[in-house]
């Protein structure tokens, strides 16, 4: 008789043992998967978006509401708080239930919540709205990074992550644009319209198009969907199915259990030390891009006597370097992937769909940055000093720094979150939940401690102590290359007496 954990977990089985077609890694075609990335890219978007739009409307909204800017502030605040709580719930939810079930709550809560803060008159309104607007969004981006392990092998996941970052990445430099020219010409309450009508575009989209492609529901995408797992498109339109009417070949879907929404999944990948190692650095670069993109619009109005529409246009250099690098590097991701498998002899085809045992993937991901993190240091500071010191006088010189940092930092970004995705690959949207636990923490007391300590010992020192930091991360990684492999198979033994044991335990039962 079949044993309630057979019953009641999705497998992957082979349909014919006598098959001699060998099982693709997932059958969606490569337009699908672009489609797919743009769509979770898109959803990405509003996450930093969300942050970097309201900083222009700070003053007029504290203003109209009859508070103090230090009142808006504190819903700055809130946001980051939330933001990184709710991915830790919603990245393990969409590992044992779906990606798109998830997408789509998440959205909606999104959409609903601009909305509210387009309408609301009071400051304790505001305050709740912006804890609901990012309890909302926040997870998008762990969810794309599920979605990525779902449908890349580890030889292109690089690439995949870069493609994904464009989303994120453009935020930055558009927001305080976006939400100045919004602010001056239409008043504040339209930059929560403006959110709430791409935001609603967004959520349409993925509710007619978005495949479902958690692995645990539908395999390498050969497994029909059903109920919110499948898109709206294929319920409407029966001749077109998107996928979702292919045979399955070799993959056989068992019925499955919802599991209840569990933060705990995310908070105990932190006790593993090569992950929480990955996911520290993560949280340093998050945190210093966070100190750095803060701080430009209030020095640069302060030190240069820019307007708010000039205060927005600065962050451009920071967000172009981070576009180009979210392309450029995820793509030598994938050479430095193929190159160190050649090296050390292994099968390359055996080597693109899989991570196997002993491939020093922490070599192939984190050598390279080791190179940037002196760079992005340096950078750190010396943005710092350039601005206290007035360098000619001109903006050239910090805005170039910018231009380098968006490059480095997204560079950083990108490694982190492809190396978090390969070590996790069952469990990468709890992976990315755990990562921003502790980035939002980081980058939450870093802002905070922003300001006192650039009153304190000025721009140059408080950046160069944000450089030591990073700086920080080069040994830090050097020991998680040599301690991750060592690590990886004690995990993977322990995991194996886990199985074991539940089975044995089943079995008896």
């Amino acid at each position: 008789m079949a044993t309630e954990k057979e019953a009641i977990l999705v497998d992957e089985q082979q349909l014919s043992p006598a098959a001699t077609e060998p099982v693709p890694f997932s059958v969606f075609t490569l337009l699908q998967k672009r489609w797919v990335l743009f769509l979770t890219g898109f959803a990405g978007f509003f996450s930093p978006l969300s942050s970097f739009i309201f900083y222009p409307a700070i003053v007029p909204m504290a203003s109209n509401l009859g508070v103090t800017v230090g009142l808006i502030n504190l819903a700055i605040t809130t946001y980051m708080v939330v933001s990184g709580v709710i991915p830790a719930i919603l990245g393990n939810a969409a590992d044992n239930v779906g990606r798109r079930p998830v997408y789509i709550t998440a959205l909606f809560i999104y959409f609903a919540a601009n909305i509210g803060l387009a309408v609301q008159n009071n400051y304790a309104a505001l305050l709740v709205l912006r804890s609901v607007q990012s309890a909302g969004i926040a997870g998008t981006i762990s969810l794309g990074y599920g979605i990525i392990s779902d449908i890349a092998t580890p030889s292109e996941r690089g690439s995949y992550v870069g493609l994904f970052n464009l989303g994120p990445n453009v935020a930055p430099p558009l927001g305080p644009v976006i939400g100045g020219v919004i602010a001056a010409k239409l008043g504040w309450r339209w930059i929560f319209w403006f959110l709430a009508i791409f935001a609603g575009a967004c959520l349409l989209m993925i509710l007619l198009t978005l495949p479902e492609t958690a692995r645990n529901i539908v395999g390498n995408g050969s497994v029909p969907a059903t109920g919110m797992n499948r898109t709206l498109l294929s319920v409407l339109c029966p001749g077109w199915r998107g996928g979702e009417d292919r045979a399955a070949r070799g993959i056989r879907k068992k019925v499955r259990l919802v599991t209840f929404l569990n933060p705990l999944p995310s908070l105990r990948l932190l006790l593993e030390l090569d992950l929480f190692i990955l996911l520290l650095c993560n949280g340093i670069y998050y945190a210093v891009g966070a100190c750095v993109q803060t701080s430009l619009s209030s020095l640069f109005i302060q030190v240069y006597g820019y307007g708010e529409l000039q205060a927005g246009l600065v962050y451009i250099p920071f967000g172009v370097g981070g576009l180009v690098s979210s392309y450029v590097w995820g793509k030598f991701l994938d050479f430095e992937y193929a190159r160190v498998a050649r090296t050390h002899g292994y099968d390359p085809e055996e080597t693109k769909k899989k991570l196997v045992d002993d491939f020093p993937i922490e070599s192939a991901r984190l050598r390279s940055i080791l190179y940037l993190a002196v760079v992005t240091a340096a950078g750190t500071a010396g943005y710092g000093w350039t601005i206290q010191k007035h360098v000619a006088q001109h903006v050239a010189a910090p805005l170039a720094i910018q231009a380098v940092l968006g490059f480095t930092l997204a560079a950083g970004f990108v490694t982190f979150g492809t190396l978090a995705t390969d070590l996790n690959p069952e469990r990468s949207s709890t992976a990315a939940a755990s990562s921003n636990i502790l980035r939002a923490s980081l980058a939450a007391g870093g802002t905070a401690a922003l300001q006192p300590i650039i009153d304190a010992v000025g721009a140059g020192w408080c950046f160069t102590i944000f450089g030591l930091l990073v700086a920080a991360c080069g040994p830090i990684l050097i020991f998680q290359i040599r301690i991750g492999p060592k690590w990886r198979k004690l995990r993977r033994i322990s995991e194996t007496e886990d199985e074991n044991a539940s089975g044995q335990g089943e079995g008896m039962g």
